[in-house]
């Protein structure tokens, strides 16, 4: 009899769960897989929180924010390809998606489709101008285009909009490190450290003037206080690397490189300090092996036609 009466009582209960349920909006239903994985991807779960983005996106084929968010899981993956797909499906349901318009260029900047990006960038400075974004967006093209002068004036722009952005700044410098105007790259640089001492890009850049100043310690205390402050960063070591090659401490220089390589495989500058440190071991056909290919691919690469006619030399 009890047993009875408990099986009731669960029917019951089932059914009332089931009227509530029922009674859910589809807002309500897809909201709360939205939030589900907002969780997820906090908890640093991105796997898990892409499983309940597609629960909401399964209820609504057409929820750009559920498609958004799924990207930023891509991300947190390193699959940018992915990334790129649901970031355009988010743009295609709301074609005004600003933060998706911005994240996807700078997706198309890190899959090399630099002209893509520089479209998303037209883009965002079609939707608002007044944004800061929109030109930063629009700099970081334009510099992976070779623009210098339309990159600087891009990255100016989104200074003006928002002064107390210490990265905007760096990236003025960066270009204008690029054009070999080292004093106004250095005049940039101390006015971003003094909003932003703790900037591990403007230390890293600082120490690339140094270097090309021949200042070789100094470039190395540099990039020293880069890794100190964010030591993810793989060309933080190989540029540590290169200085200790040139400061005759080549075993030391080489196991930096190699670090550097094993955090980010694809950087060409990476493999020219191998070459290098091949060339100043007097090993011919190591250096030529690094080097050749780096010459016909980047001849305009600094250090590379050096040290490219030194190894045919050796």
């Amino acid at each position: 009899m009890r047993k009875q009466t408990t099986l009731l009582k669960l029917g019951v209960t089932c059914a009332i769960i089931f009227i509530i349920s029922s009674c859910d909006s589809l807002e309500d239903k897809k909201g709360r897989f939205l939030l589900k994985g907002n969780e997820k991807l906090e908890e640093n779960d991105p796997k898990s929180a892409m499983g309940f983005y597609q629960e909401a996106i399964a209820l609504d084929s057409t929820y750009s924010d559920a498609y958004f968010n799924k990207a930023m899981a891509h991300l947190q993956l390193n699959q940018i390809e992915e990334s790129i797909l649901d970031l355009s499906k988010a743009i295609q349901f709301r074609p005004d998606y600003f933060e998706a318009i911005f994240q996807r260029g700078l997706s198309y900047l890190d899959n090399g489709e630099f002209y893509k990006a520089e479209e998303d960038a037209d883009r965002l400075l079609s939707l608002d101008p007044n944004n800061w974004k929109s030109h930063f967006l629009a700099g970081l093209s334009q510099e992976k285009l070779k623009n210098y002068p339309e990159a600087l004036q891009a990255f100016e722009k989104a200074s003006a909009i928002d002064p107390s952005n210490s990265d905007l700044m760096v990236n003025q410098a960066t270009i204008l490190f690029y054009q070999k105007e080292y004093s106004r790259a250095n005049e940039i640089l101390h006015r971003a450290e003094a909003i932003n001492p703790a900037e591990p890009n403007l230390h890293n850049l600082r120490s690339m003037i140094l270097f090309e100043e021949k200042d070789l310690n100094g470039a190395l205390e540099s990039v020293d206080k880069a890794i100190a402050l964010d030591n993810e960063q793989a060309y933080f070591y190989n540029n540590k690397g290169l200085y200790l090659l040139f400061l005759d401490k080549p075993e030391e220089g080489l196991d930096l490189i190699n670090q550097s390589i094993q955090m980010d495989s694809k950087n060409p500058f990476a493999m020219r300090n191998k070459g290098i440190y091949y060339v100043l071991k007097g090993d011919k056909i190591s250096a030529l092996s690094y080097l050749e290919d780096l010459a016909k691919k980047y001849p305009d690469m600094e250090l590379v036609q050096e040290y490219y006619a030194k190894a045919q030399a050796l």
